[in-house]
């Protein structure tokens, strides 16, 4: 019996482990997905590093007790499945969410963005940002433009002074 006691321990400190250490958790319902479906979400958060896992409810709220993400216990009815992001904010929502849109079956129901509890509006708004590329890309853009300008003024102003000594 307390062998039993001791690997539910260690699954409830697993748990609390991976919320300490994800910059951004997302826990759904995945009830009326099929094998293949759930497969195929596996599939695309793994290609990006995320780790999707099914806890018992009630493991999972000793965990969150122990972070002190209380607030999330409301989100902990019926099957319940939590991706874990160490590295990307921003890929489990937007990973989760698409696949959402094409499969009405899968729910989000809340989670934890960078240690704070965050509401299903919170995780969608962040679903559409861009990813890491897409950030630094419109960055580099930002800062080129000016650059950009001012060498559109440079050669319209040569282009006028061009005309001027050809006419």
């Amino acid at each position: 019996m307390s062998n039993v006691l001791e690997l539910k321990k260690q699954k409830v400190e697993e748990i609390t482990e991976k919320f300490k250490e994800s910059q951004t958790t997302v826990v759904v319902d995945y009830r009326g997905l099929d094998v293949a479906e759930v497969t195929q979400l596996r599939k695309e958060l793994r290609d990006e590093g995320i780790e999707f896992h099914v806890y018992k409810n009630t493991m999972t709220r000793r965990a969150i007790e122990a972070v002190e993400l209380n607030d999330l216990n409301d989100v902990l009815v019926g099957p319940t499945a939590i991706a874990f992001s160490k590295d990307d904010v921003v890929a489990p929502a937007r990973i989760i969410n698409n696949f959402a849109k094409e499969h009405e079956a899968l729910e989000i129901k809340g989670g934890v963005i960078e240690g704070e509890v965050a509401t299903l509006d919170q995780i969608k708004e962040l679903a559409d940002l861009p990813n890491y590329e897409g950030m630094v890309s419109m960055l580099l853009s930002v800062l080129q433009a000016p650059i950009r300008n001012l060498a559109y003024a440079v050669k319209s102003v040569a282009d006028q002074k061009d005309e001027e000594q050809g006419a």
